[in-house]
C-alpha cells in the first residue's frame, strides 16, 4: 500500500491532532496567564511583560517566514530523503517542548524571560509550521481532511480547556499568592507537549516525491530558493489568490480579537469585577464545552461551509461580550451565576472561530495550484504563522502599552478607577471592533465542500489535458471567484505567476 492510498482512521487523526494540544494549550496559558503572573509575582511592569511577548512573536515570525519554503524544498537532502520533509522537524521538536517550563521559574530577570520565551516560540514555529501541511500531504479528499482537521480541533480544544482548568485548579489549590502554582503547571505541560509531539510524528506520513520533485534538485533551482528576493516574491505572491486573502483576513482579525479577550479577560475579572483568579480560571475553563461543540461543527462545516459558521461564531462571541458589559455596568447580587452562563456560551461562538480558518487551510494550496502549477503548502503556512504571530505580538505590546498609559499599577491588588475603566474599554471596544471587521469579511467568503469538488476536479482536467473551452459557465465562475484571475489566465504553461487582475486588493 502506498502512502496516497492509507486511509484516514479516527486515531490517525487523533494521533495527528495531539501536536495542537501544545498549539492550543501552550498559547492558551500564555494568553491568558503570562501578562498576569509577571506583574504580579515576577514584578515586570505591564510594558515589560508585553514586550516579551512582543519581541519574541517577532522574531520568531521573521524566522517562520523562511521556515515554510525551507520545509518545502527540506526532501533535497539526507535528512529530508529519510525522515521526511515535514516530520523531521516534529521528531526533533519534542524533548524541545520542555523549554517550556523554564517560563514560569519566579526570580529571574527580564532577559531571562525574554531568552526562554523567544526559544519556545523559535521551537513551537518549528514543529507548528510543518505539522499544519500534513493535511494536504496525507490526503487530497475533503472529507478525510475534514477528519483530520476536526480531530487536531478535538484536541485543539482539549488543549485549551486544561490550559484554563488546571491552573485555576492550582491556584484555588495553593492560594491566590502562590508562584508554584504557576511553574507546577508549566512543568506538567512541557512533558505532556514533548509526549503529543512525538506521537504526531509516529503516527503521520507525506506524499511520495514526485519526479517533478525530484527535478527541482538543479543547482539552478537551488540557487534561485534560497535568494531572499526570491522568498519575498514567493511570500507575496499567496496574496493573489483572492480566497487566501479573504482566509487570512478573517483568521487575523477573530484570532488577534480572542487573543485581546484572553490576554485582558483575568484582569477584568480580577480588577473590574471583583472576583479571584482563580474564579476567572474556572470561567476560561468552561472551554470544556468546547469538546463536543467541535465534533458537531465538523459535521457542520461539511453541510453548511465555513462562512455560515464564521457568523454564527461571531453572533455568538459579540452577543456575549454585550453581556458581559451589561454586568459590568449594573452590578448584581447573580454575578457570579450569569458569568458561568455567558462565560459557557462564549465558548462555543470561540470554539467555532478557533476549529473553522484550520479546516479551511488545507483546500487554499489546491485553489493556488490553479494559479502556479506548483504544491505550496509550506509556503502558505508559513504566511499564516508569520502573520498571526505578527499581528499577536503587535496587539499584545498595545495591550500592554494601554494597561501601564492607563494608570496600572505593578504588583498591587487594587487598581486606580482610571486602570480599572482603562481593562474594560480594553476588552470590549478591542475584542468587539476586530470580531465585527472579521465578520464582514466571513459574509463573502465561498469555498466550501461544494466549491471545492468543482475547482479540483477541474484542476484534474486540465492536468490531463482538457481543453480550455470545454469548461463549464459554473466551474468558470467559481474558479475565477476562488482565485482572483481570470479563466484565461489560469494554469500557465510555465512556472510563472499570472499578473494579478484589477480587482486583487488586500482583503478583495
Amino acid at each position: 500500500m502506498t502512502r496516497s492510498e492509507r486511509k484516514i482512521t479516527i486515531p490517525v487523526s487523533i494521533g495527528y491532532g495531539l501536536t495542537d494540544i501544545m498549539g492550543g494549550g501552550a498559547f492558551t496559558v500564555i494568553g491568558a496567564w503570562l501578562l498576569f503572573y509577571y506583574t504580579t509575582f515576577v514584578g515586570l511592569s505591564p510594558l515589560e511583560a508585553a514586550s516579551i511577548v512582543a519581541i519574541a512573536r517577532i522574531v520568531d515570525a521573521v524566522i517562520s517566514l523562511f521556515m515554510g519554503s525551507f520545509t518545502d524544498h527540506f526532501y533535497k537532502n539526507a535528512l529530508g530523503k529519510r525522515f521526511g520533509r515535514r516530520r523531521f522537524f516534529l521528531l526533533i521538536g519534542s524533548p524541545l517542548m520542555l523549554v517550556y517550563a523554564l517560563l514560569w521559574l519566579n526570580g529571574m530577570n527580564y532577559w531571562f524571560y525574554l531568552s526562554v520565551y523567544l526559544a519556545f516560540e523559535i521551537i513551537a514555529a518549528m514543529v507548528l509550521i510543518p505539522w499544519e501541511t500534513l493535511p494536504s500531504e496525507m490526503t487530497k479528499d475533503f472529507n478525510s481532511r475534514t477528519k483530520l482537521s476536526t480531530g487536531r480541533m478535538f484536541l485543539s480544544a482539549t488543549g485549551t480547556f486544561l490550559a484554563t482548568f488546571i491552573p485555576g485548579l492550582l491556584i484555588g489549590y495553593l492560594g491566590e499568592k502562590s508562584a508554584e502554582a504557576y511553574l507546577i503547571n508549566g512543568v506538567v505541560f512541557a512533558i505532556a507537549f514533548m509526549v503529543c509531539v512525538f506521537i504526531s510524528w509516529k503516527v503521520t506520513w507525506e506524499r511520495e516525491l514526485t519526479p517533478e520533485m525530484l527535478a527541482e534538485l538543479d543547482k539552478e533551482t537551488a540557487r534561485s530558493r534560497v535568494n531572499v528576493l526570491g522568498l519575498i516574491k514567493d511570500y507575496i505572491s499567496t496574496l493573489n489568490v483572492r480566497a487566501f486573502r479573504k482566509h487570512l483576513a478573517i483568521y487575523l482579525f477573530s484570532f488577534t480579537a480572542k487573543d485581546i479577550y484572553n490576554t485582558v479577560f483575568v484582569f477584568f475579572c480580577v480588577y473590574c469585577l471583583q472576583v479571584s483568579s482563580a474564579f476567572a480560571g474556572s470561567l476560561l475553563s468552561m472551554s470544556i464545552i468546547g469538546l463536543p461543540v467541535t465534533l458537531i461543527a465538523g459535521f457542520a462545516i461539511i453541510k453548511f461551509g465555513p462562512s455560515r459558521l464564521y457568523v454564527f461564531a461571531y453572533s455568538v462571541m459579540l452577543l456575549c461580550l454585550g453581556g458581559i458589559l451589561l454586568i459590568y455596568l449594573f452590578p448584581t447580587a447573580h454575578k457570579a451565576l450569569l458569568l458561568v452562563i455567558i462565560a459557557g456560551v462564549y465558548q462555543v461562538g470561540r470554539c467555532v472561530l478557533e476549529f473553522t480558518p484550520w479546516n479551511v487551510f488545507p483546500f487554499i494550496p489546491d485553489i493556488d495550484e490553479m494559479i502556479t502549477r506548483e504544491r505550496r503548502e509550506g509556503l502558505f503556512a508559513a504566511v499564516m504563522t508569520f502573520s498571526r504571530k505578527t499581528t499577536v505580538a503587535i496587539a499584545t505590546f498595545v495591550v500592554g502599552f494601554i494597561l501601564q498609559e492607563g494608570g496600572f499599577v505593578k504588583g498591587s491588588l487594587v487598581q486606580p478607577p482610571e486602570a480599572v475603566h482603562t481593562i474594560a474599554l480594553t476588552l470590549f471596544v478591542g475584542t468587539a471592533g476586530l470580531l465585527v471587521i472579521a465578520l464582514w469579511q466571513a459574509m463573502t467568503f465561498h469555498l466550501n465542500k461544494q466549491t471545492h469538488k468543482i475547482f479540483v476536479e477541474e484542476v484534474e482536467r486540465l492536468k490531463n489535458h482538457g481543453s480550455r473551452e470545454a469548461v463549464t459557465a459554473e466551474t468558470r465562475k467559481i474558479v475565477e471567484d476562488l482565485t482572483g484571475h481570470k479563466y484565461e489566465k489560469l494554469w500557465p504553461e510555465a512556472k510563472a505567476y499570472p499578473l494579478p487582475t484589477e480587482d486583487c486588493k488586500a482583503l478583495s
